[in-house]
């Protein structure tokens, strides 16, 4: 059994009187200091132990540990320092009771050494400190040993912190699949003797695709969750951002880096705006823009501005940050240039065509020609049946019918988009816009007029909201 973590292992323990919490207030602690740096922690070990599953065992170990100690000792200083302690010296262990008392127990032990004393009174993670760690990970779990889904796969759960059940959402997959495919993935790096360690210069553009579709993913998922009770993880979002600009560091001259970077930029910008006191949604049309951040926006006109210096045809990235700009540089929602954000949608079917990308668009026409223009785009999109399992279809489908006074219509529409949400607070917006229906509040004139809502909350691309 490994020895418990003294206080120079992660920063002295807080002196509390509480030091006897609850176990509940305990496990609160640890699942958000989980939630929050399970990525870093599993990076930092699987450099160390060159092995997935050994990182997650040990990274495991380290929280039940944590659970079992903290109740009596009080929560550390540094949480995710004495976890990521813990499970290092576990791995010692293991390899004392395997005889494998070799050079790289003697490095891992090295190390311990100099963390503990590096992090005596550390701060917590720093996140705009580049994270070798993590952005490794990355780039293993996008590994050319790896298919395209597993390499998505892979990341989402050890990068990201997602479960195969959000990440069988964001495939359209049933779960078994893919955890199917997690497990195939460890065995197959395993198999490959894949090192540990980030790649060569030479041989990062070739997995730059996969990464930056994960960190994509990634961002995605923390703009709008798939489930739960919380519209946004925020912190998901920023630890992308974070790592694409990182991405960006390391291959300045590659277009869709810096596209992709703007494009996390200009919509991140907007997340101090997005949640009211509540947890709430609030939508574009409502957001207050004085508290957008004007650092974040102005990163994102710097990394377009580089991004189409360098390339003349635009990439999918790079589009989505141009539609993500237009959205920023317009000091009102009705200054919004939706003929512009019209046309570039247009331009990004023909690149990547998907039925998002064409449901974006059909948000866009109908901005910018009225809704019936949008609406006969959304249901020729929906003979395709190809979003016919998922509540943004509905959702835009039933905003465009309240805006041409079809109530009934939208009402039904509104209702069917709430059983298929399966986040807790989208599926309160639409009910709320349900009731208002029953209840004879139209918000707005039905002659097609923009009426301050803003019916792109169904159209999850972070460009778009």
């Amino acid at each position: 059994m490994a020895a418990a973590p003294d206080d120079s292992d992660s920063g002295a323990h807080v002196p509390r009187p509480d030091a006897d919490a609850d176990a509940d207030a305990i496990r609160r602690t640890v699942e958000a200091t989980w939630r929050v740096d399970a990525a870093k922690i599993i990076a930092a070990l699987s450099r160390h132990v060159g092995d997935f599953g050994f990182a997650e065992e040990l990274a495991q170990e380290a929280v039940t540990e944590a659970l079992a100690q903290w109740p009596g000792t009080g929560v550390p200083a540094n949480p995710a320092a004495w976890l990521t302690t813990v499970a290092k010296r576990r791995a010692i262990d293991a390899w004392r009771r395997r005889e494998r008392l070799d050079e790289r127990m003697a490095l891992l032990a090295e190390d311990l050494d100099m963390r503990q004393r590096e992090n005596a009174g550390a701060p917590p993670w720093d996140p705009d400190t580049i994270d070798d760690d993590v952005l490794r990970l990355v780039f293993i779990s996008c590994h050319p040993v790896l298919g395209r889904e597993a390499q998505l796969a892979l990341t989402l759960q050890v990068v990201g912190g997602l479960t195969s059940a959000q990440i069988a959402r964001a495939f359209l997959l049933p779960v078994p699949a893919v955890q199917q495919r997690i497990v195939r993935a460890k065995k197959a790096l395993a198999k490959a003797g894949v090192s540990f360690e980030l790649p060569p210069e030479n041989e990062r553009a070739k997995r730059l695709e996969g990464v930056l579709g994960v960190l994509y993913l990634m961002f995605s998922e923390g703009h709008v969750a798939t489930s739960g009770s919380d519209w946004m993880r925020p912190d998901l979002s920023m630890e992308a951002l974070r790592l694409a600009r990182v991405c960006a560091g390391l291959m300045p001259r590659e277009p869709e880096v810096q596209g992709l970077v703007a494009l996390m930029a200009f919509t991140a910008a907007r997340f101090p705006a997005r949640l009211g006191a509540r947890g709430e949604p609030v939508l574009l049309a409502d957001q207050d823009r004085s508290r957008w951040d004007r650092s974040l926006i102005r990163l994102g006109n710097r990394c377009l501005h580089t991004a189409l210096s360098l390339r003349e045809a635009r990439g999918t990235y790079t589009l989505q940050a141009q539609i993500a700009g237009c959205h920023a540089e317009a000091a009102r929602f009705e200054l919004t240039d939706w003929h512009r954000i019209a046309q570039l949608y247009g331009d990004l079917v023909r690149v990547a065509p998907s039925p998002i990308t064409e449901l974006n668009r059909a948000i866009a026409v109908a901005e910018a020609d009225g809704p019936a223009a949008g609406l006969a785009l959304v249901d020729d999109l929906a003979a395709t049946g190809a979003l016919e399992k998922l509540h943004l279809l509905p959702s835009v489908r039933g905003e465009l019918l309240r805006r041409l006074g079809r109530t009934r219509e939208a009402l039904a529409e509104f209702d069917r988009a709430a059983e298929l949400a399966s986040n807790e607070r989208e599926r309160e917006v639409l009910r709320a816009k349900a009731r208002e229906l029953r209840d004879g509040k139209t918000h707005g004139e039905p002659d097609g007029k923009p009426d301050g809502q803003d019916h792109r909350r169904g159209a999850e691309a972070p460009g778009e909201q």
